[in-house]
């Protein structure tokens, strides 16, 4: 079994160690290397902030083009209700004027069933 002399990290001596100017050149390395890493998540950062604006313009088109069709297609409905409401009217008004008696009585029958059912609690 080894011993904890034996298994722990042992020190390097001044004299076998790197030089200070060797290792103010591997500063100087790292300090380059974070620079251009730092560069290149720049560019990365730069390069999706491109995209996002490109894709939330092109979601912006596509949503307006769907807004237009959608309203336009509300239009059409609205006056197709329109027309047909109005050729109920006149198809009321044609029958009011045909039978005038019939429409008088009919209206005081609907106006009879509403009373009733207005005034019993």
């Amino acid at each position: 079994m080894a011993s904890t002399t034996e298994m722990a990290p042992t020190r390097r001596k001044s004299g076998n160690g790197p030089s200070r100017a060797e290792s103010k050149s591997r500063e100087q390395e790292l300090e380059a290397q974070i620079a251009q890493l730092q560069g290149d998540l720049k560019a990365i950062t730069d390069t999706l902030r491109k995209l996002t604006g490109e894709k939330a313009g092109e979601v912006r088109s596509l949503a307006e083009t769907e807004f237009r069709q959608l309203r336009r297609q509300g239009r059409h409905l609205v006056e197709e209700a329109q027309d047909q409401f109005g050729e109920y009217e006149t198809q009321i008004k044609d029958t009011i004027r045909a039978k005038p008696l019939t429409a008088v009585a009919g209206a005081l029958g609907i106006g009879f069933i509403l009373a009733l059912l207005t005034t019993r609690n």
